[in-house]
């Protein structure tokens, strides 16, 4: 005789999944995508004076402006990189899944879930 088996599989709320480390994460990157931005207008607003002096040419002025940009977007790139890379490492020391695990566990409980279906049937 077959014994009768519940799966109950629930997802947590989205609320519930964002833990205390991603709302410092959070707030780390805001942080810095502020400090970015306000580095970004004190730059150009130096070089605006540098020009109105006439002390370099706007076209260079220009040129520096885009020259940072494209140095800041690199290092930005690069600092993302980085940043990804530890976090899997600090998640991995931590046995914490990672998506395609939890996605991986997800297909077998969907198949299992089949499985015992077709025993309830067979019953």
């Amino acid at each position: 005789m077959a014994k009768k088996v519940d799966v109950v599989v629930e997802e947590a709320p989205e609320e519930m999944e964002r833990g205390p480390l991603y709302e410092a994460t959070r707030k780390v990157v805001l942080a810095s995508i502020g400090a970015v931005a306000l580095a970004q207008e004190e730059l150009e607003q130096f070089i605006s004076k540098l020009v109105e002096r006439g002390e370099i040419a706007e076209k260079d002025g220009k040129k520096l402006v885009n020259e940072a940009m494209d140095r800041r977007k690199k290092e930005t790139k690069k600092a993302e990189s980085e940043l990804d890379k530890r976090m899997e490492e600090l998640l991995a020391r931590m046995n914490v899944p990672s998506k395609s695990d939890i996605d991986a566990l997800s297909a077998k409980i969907t198949a299992l879930t089949k499985k015992v279906d077709e025993l309830k049937k067979e019953s």
